[in-house]
């Protein structure tokens, strides 16, 4: 899963990196306003903390900004401001929940697991696709009551082909939902292949087959049973 930290802070936002790095999460900074507009408006993220007060702007902006795109995402704002005004405006403008700092980190670890558990998976803590048993709280599959290990970054392309059931999805979105700003960097989208590669070769291990299909010419599948 992918996330945006919006967050004028450098060193909470990076402790809020580190922290969700940990926790699996791909994470890319926004220091600015208008850091956090170019990003948003370049990529889609599965969810984004937003802090109000930032440099050239506000967070309360940004979420108009968000919103009147019709951007389905995820935003939780983190804020110091934790008055009941704040609340209120943040969530009737569109924000999905409102945590005021200083906060523990594990409950934002939590929160964000909520949120995205409740818009993509509604709010299913595990999922049933094709034979397979994902616990999403735990990160771990099971075919059959047998356990399926699978990296880090197979467990994200899982779940981004699930949360896109029956739905072509491109290469460049699978580059850019693994790996981020990085995926700009890349010359080519090999690594795709690659880890989608490894991907059917152990679930068909498993008895999973044919799940995954190439759209020639427009990207991968993930096929409903």
């Amino acid at each position: 899963m992918k996330l945006l930290i919006i967050e004028d802070e450098k060193e909470l936002s990076d402790s809020i990196v580190a922290y969700l790095g940990s926790e699996h999460y791909v994470c890319e900074q926004a220091f600015t306003y208008n850091e956090a507009v170019r990003k948003m408006d370049l990529h889609d993220y599965d969810c984004i903390l937003l802090d109000l007060m930032l440099p050239g702007g506000t967070g309360m902006e940004l979420l108009y900004h968000i919103r009147r795109h019709r951007n389905p995402v995820g935003v939780i704002i983190v804020s110091a401001k934790d008055s009941l005004e704040d609340k209120v405006k943040g969530l009737a403008i569109g924000a999905d929940d409102y945590l005021a700092k200083p906060f523990h980190l594990p409950e934002l670890g939590m929160r964000i697991h909520a949120l995205i558990r409740r818009r993509e998976f509604s709010a299913n803590n595990v999922l049933y696709s094709n034979g397979l048993e994902i616990d999403l709280s735990a990160k771990s599959v099971c075919v059959d009551g047998r356990s399926l290990w699978l990296t880090r970054t197979e467990y994200e392309l899982l779940l981004f082909f699930i949360a896109n059931r029956n739905r072509v999805v491109s290469k460049a979105s699978i580059a850019e939902h693994l790996s981020g700003d990085m995926a700009e960097m890349f010359d080519n989208h090999d690594f795709v292949y690659t880890h989608i590669k490894n991907l059917k070769a152990k679930l068909a291990e498993a008895g999973v087959r044919d799940c995954i299909r190439n759209v020639y010419g427009m990207g991968y599948k993930w096929l409903e049973a």
